[in-house]
């Protein structure tokens, strides 16, 4: 089932989203660690969203998600995609709001993922070797049941993410960069729109791995591409741009680089190692973006990264202890 949304993306939404967020979830810490600006050269703050109930920032739009459901979602239930922390999104909204919600994952999902979404009460089903073709799925099995297809860039999920940044530029007003993985893009949205009206001096900079292009590519070229989603991080394994947060981040984007999934892992063992902080691969990814990139003015201000998610798999955890073991 199709829902019409007149909800917009603006900076007003995300301070309605806020009330509502912030009625069911703590603020979390944005935090500095010596070792971390050690080891960047700079003071770096690292806002800690894996410590929110599912280990991700996305709770933040499930618990939006339930406070907005039609009546028709409320009736028939909610059906989306995901490789895991959208998904325990939705099953969290889902099961505060008490409605029935089927998530359709990938087979590569990794298995703490599928059992922790089982565990909110939702069903799992795995379709497809890609999110694509688990998209396709989900969207297919909700015109056939009636349920309502939540897109994971639903405005609804956008502006709930978006309070993440509503609270780091409130607790660092004067950061001179701000660095957010980028998988559908939501986060990076969500930022950009709050940078605009708090804080308009910082750059945001998207982050992606160069094995899960397809964001990367639809903001430079204006288009929404496509491309292989071959990344060992989970949560950045989007197969394409979606056009709801590329149409803000076009403009508003100051940056978007591209980092391999080795430095990925290294940011991990750092986050790890200097900031005491398990961290999936997309989140660490911001720190991998905050490593390599150049400053142009390394003493305006201290830069920020975004530990979106802790929920790592277990090969990252075995990875990790490897790299940790042999340093």
């Amino acid at each position: 089932m199709a829902r019409p949304d007149p909800i917009e993306l603006t900076y007003d939404g995300v301070l309605a989203a806020a009330e509502v967020v912030g009625r069911e979830l703590p603020t979390t810490p944005l935090q500095a660690h010596p070792l971390l600006d050690q080891a960047l050269g700079r003071p770096v703050l690292v806002k800690h969203e894996n410590v929110l109930p599912t280990g991700a920032f996305k709770v933040r739009g499930g618990v939006h998600l339930a406070a907005r459901l039609s009546d028709a979602e409320r009736a028939h239930g909610l059906v989306t995609c995901s490789t895991g922390n959208h998904a325990q999104s939705v099953a969290y909204g889902a099961r505060l709001a008490g409605v029935p919600a089927t998530i359709v994952m990938p087979a590569s999902a990794p298995a703490a993922k599928r059992d922790a979404v089982r565990a909110l009460g939702a069903e799992v089903v795995l379709v497809g070797a890609s999110l694509g073709e688990a998209a396709e799925h989900a969207r297919a099995r909700a015109a056939e049941s009636g349920a309502s297809f939540v897109c994971p860039t639903d405005p609804r999920i956008v502006l709930g993410h978006a309070t993440a940044y509503l609270e780091l530029f409130r607790q660092a007003p004067d950061l001179h960069t701000l660095f957010v993985p980028v998988g559908s893009g939501t986060g990076a949205a969500g930022a950009c729109l709050v940078r605009d009206a708090l804080a308009p001096d910082c750059r945001v900079v998207g982050v992606q791995s160069d094995a899960a292009p397809a964001g990367w590519r639809s903001w430079r070229s204006g288009t929404i591409e496509t491309a292989p989603a071959t990344t060992r991080a989970a949560g950045l394994a989007t197969t394409t741009g979606y056009p709801r947060t590329q149409a803000v981040l076009r403009d508003r984007l100051d940056d978007f680089v591209l980092v391999d999934d080795d430095a990925i892992d290294a940011a991990a063992r750092l986050l790890a190692t200097c900031a005491h902080t398990l961290a999936e691969g997309a989140g660490a990814a911001s720190l991998a973006g905050a490593v390599a990139a150049s400053y142009d003015a390394p003493v305006a201000g201290p830069v920020a990264v975004v530990c979106t998610g802790g929920n790592a798999s277990a090969d990252e955890i075995a990875r990790l202890a490897g790299s940790v073991a042999a340093a």
